[in-house]
């Protein structure tokens, strides 16, 4: 996306976030919003990324990126030092002798409409799409397949919609069985079963799912409705970068302070920072086929 010179300021590209992931509707617990820069220090080449690890940072830098916009908190959890002996300290660090400016929008893109959750429903090809549940804080969507299919076909269209990754997709559920609802908590879902049931929802696309909260879902539904896809987290939440991109360049050609005549870049990271590297034994129990 590029619109024309002279550079925006940081301020008025955290103010158009902050128009469309108001940081009041983050959890209680999520620390979102600006992590590193000078309000004040021009903006030309934001970097778009899931998560702001040590490799993303020094990729936004060497592509001479201004600002970085993640999902993922860079200090979600307290810590005492910056120094380059953490981890976090490192990527602190190298954002600021970079001149790197961070910023997360974590639930609270979550939850915007459009947010994170509408971009895993786009992958999904739903149509009306509507929140799943009740609520300001009713994470996820549901909506309806333009025609049903097998739950098998299903999966093997959403992994092509997806960015490829090491553990693939997993599916519970028989690979024959017609759905045609589809609710959706991009991330971490596995406490939404009962908003998912709610719904009326043939198959839930998540990730992060656990194995408690999993057999028992499938114990109680007696491995009925809704079937259950567990995605891959970052996987689910990657498809939301592009929607953030044209949000942003939508967001900043309308607002007050960035005129026809300013200039700005976005970037997608080509980084995947999904932790797994191999995965062995796949299927060796003789999945249904």
């Amino acid at each position: 996306m590029t619109l024309c010179d002279p550079a925006l300021t940081l301020a008025v590209v955290v103010e158009a976030l902050e128009g469309l992931y108001p940081p009041g509707t983050a959890m209680e617990w999520d620390r979102v919003g600006l992590v590193t820069g000078d309000l004040a220090q021009p903006v030309r080449l934001v970097h778009l990324a899931v998560d702001p690890t040590l490799a993303v940072v020094q990729e936004a830098i060497a592509a001479g990126a201004d600002l970085l916009v993640t999902h993922h908190p860079l200090l979600l959890r307290g810590v005492t030092s910056v120094a380059t002996t953490s981890a976090k300290g490192e990527t602190v660090t190298r954002a600021i002798l970079g001149g790197l400016a961070i910023y997360c929008a974590h639930t609270n893109a979550d939850l915007a409409m459009p947010g994170v959750c509408d971009a895993l429903a786009a992958a999904c090809g739903l149509q009306a799409v509507g929140p799943l549940g009740e609520g300001p804080y009713a994470v996820g969507r549901v909506g309806d397949l333009p025609s049903p299919m097998s739950l098998r076909a299903f999966a093997q269209r959403l992994a092509g919609a997806l960015p490829p990754t090491v553990g693939g997709i997993r599916v519970s559920g028989g690979p024959a069985e017609e759905v045609a609802r589809v609710a959706v908590v991009g991330g971490s879902g596995d406490d939404r079963f009962e908003a998912v049931r709610a719904a009326g929802a043939d198959v839930f696309v998540t990730a992060d799912l656990r194995h408690h909260p999993v057999l028992e879902e499938r114990e109680q539904t007696r491995g009925g409705r809704p079937f259950v896809v567990d995605a891959g987290h970052w996987a689910s939440e990657f498809c939301w970068l592009a929607s953030l991109e044209r949000e942003l360049a939508r967001a900043l050609a309308g607002a007050a302070h960035a005129p026809g005549s300013t200039r700005l870049d976005t970037f997608i990271s080509i980084l995947r920072t999904e932790p797994w590297t191999f995965v062995l034994g796949a299927n060796a129990a003789g999945g249904m086929s």
